[in-house]
């Protein structure tokens, strides 16, 4: 039997990057660190920059995350082999940024898939051999600000047609292809309905398993034509003021058994960033597996699954539909063109519309709102 641990995101914030900063690694992880070093290979989702000198932060909504080279040491502490990095801050410090980033975890041994200096290296899918089966894994991420180009760096992007054709390729080399994505609705327990339709499809190019993170709470799974797919871990280690004894401080890591051609898993439910900062197991799972059911039957049902997404729309969408208003109508339009009027809409705003037209979970909200509007 094989094994493969994957846990969400890790961030390294608040009181842990203090701790981190004093060479405090045990306080952090040191409860939760003999599940991951019993673990035959284990994958977390680094979701920050590594700023060594200079690297500034680029243009774009929401925060420019960075930490220093000791939040790599720390995560070597609690016993990970591999992180993922196409994530939506992975890009927050820019082009120097990322080859900070990238170079650092060379020289600490990881490997790392997700990330590169263009979109070649970040679609590239990363192997390794355990216990004489081989195992591919492939990650890339929802649109935002930090997805790679043909001439920039960055997060190898969602894109089922391209994804498909990472995954054809990779399954034919490897006996396990696993597919690690980061998006989705931020503090909402739910998939939408894309989202279960896309992660099927990737079953269906070939993938063995699913694991979604990046919400900032834990969702449920299914299994699907006898392969699991993880709808959300939750936050891994990510203490940030305001969210205490929240949704934001559970989640659960993901241990994948791999035995002969059958695949069972088990959930490793913790909570972090709570009085303490660290990681901390929830050795009594019954509370955590009622909700991990409760969620399960809203998943396995389509029609209750777009009702409680919908209503989800109805209200998220309503807020972002007010990004786009007022700023064309016909008489402004005209004063426009004839005297070469400015557009009035801030480079803050135009951000934030771009962030909402790129990123499938923000357009999932829109269209969601604009379908049930009466």
């Amino acid at each position: 039997m094989t094994n493969v641990l994957i846990a969400g995101d890790y961030c390294p914030h608040g009181r842990v990057e203090s701790l981190i900063e004093e060479g405090n690694y045990t306080d952090i992880f040191g409860t939760i660190r003999p599940l991951i070093e019993s673990a035959d290979y284990s994958i977390v989702n680094f979701e920050s920059a590594i700023v060594l000198d200079k690297a500034k932060p680029i243009e774009k909504r929401g925060p420019n995350l960075k930490c220093s080279s000791k939040a790599i040491e720390a995560i070597k502490y609690s016993g990970f082999d591999m992180v993922t990095l196409a994530n939506n801050h992975i890009y927050d410090f820019g082009e120097e940024g990322i080859r900070d980033t990238l170079s650092t975890f060379q020289q600490y041994g990881f490997n790392i898939v997700g990330g590169g200096t263009n979109l070649n290296n970040a679609e590239q899918c990363s192997f390794k051999n355990l216990n004489g089966k081989l195992f591919a894994f492939i990650n890339f991420c929802e649109h935002e600000f930090s997805i790679a180009t043909n001439k920039t760096g960055g997060a190898n992007p969602l894109n089922p047609i391209r994804n498909y054709y990472q995954i054809f390729e990779a399954k034919k080399q490897a006996d396990y292809v696993i597919i690690i994505v980061h998006g989705g609705h931020e503090h909402f327990q739910l998939p939408s309905p894309r989202m279960k339709e896309t992660y099927r499809f990737f079953v269906d190019a070939g993938a063995d398993a699913v694991i979604n993170h990046h919400q900032h709470c834990y969702s449920g799974y299914e299994i699907y034509k006898k392969k699991p797919i993880f709808y959300g871990l939750g936050n891994f280690c990510f203490d940030w003021d305001g969210h205490r004894n929240a949704d934001w401080n559970e989640g659960y890591m993901v241990r994948l058994n791999f035995v002969d051609d059958e695949i069972n898993f088990e959930l490793i439910p913790y909570i972090q960033g709570n009085e303490l900062p660290g990681v901390i197991p929830i050795k009594n799972k019954t509370d955590f597996l009622k909700r991990i059911a409760q969620l399960n039957s809203i998943i396995s049902n389509d029609i209750l699954l777009k009702q409680k997404v919908d209503d989800y729309n109805i209200t998220q969408g309503r807020i972002l539909i007010n990004l786009f208003l007022p700023y064309s109508t016909r008489i402004l339009n005209a004063l426009r063109r004839r005297l070469s009027l400015p557009s009035y809409i801030s480079k803050i705003k135009l951000f934030k519309i771009r962030n909402t037209i790129d990123c499938e979970s923000h357009r999932d909200k829109i269209i969601g709102y604009l379908n049930n509007v009466k």
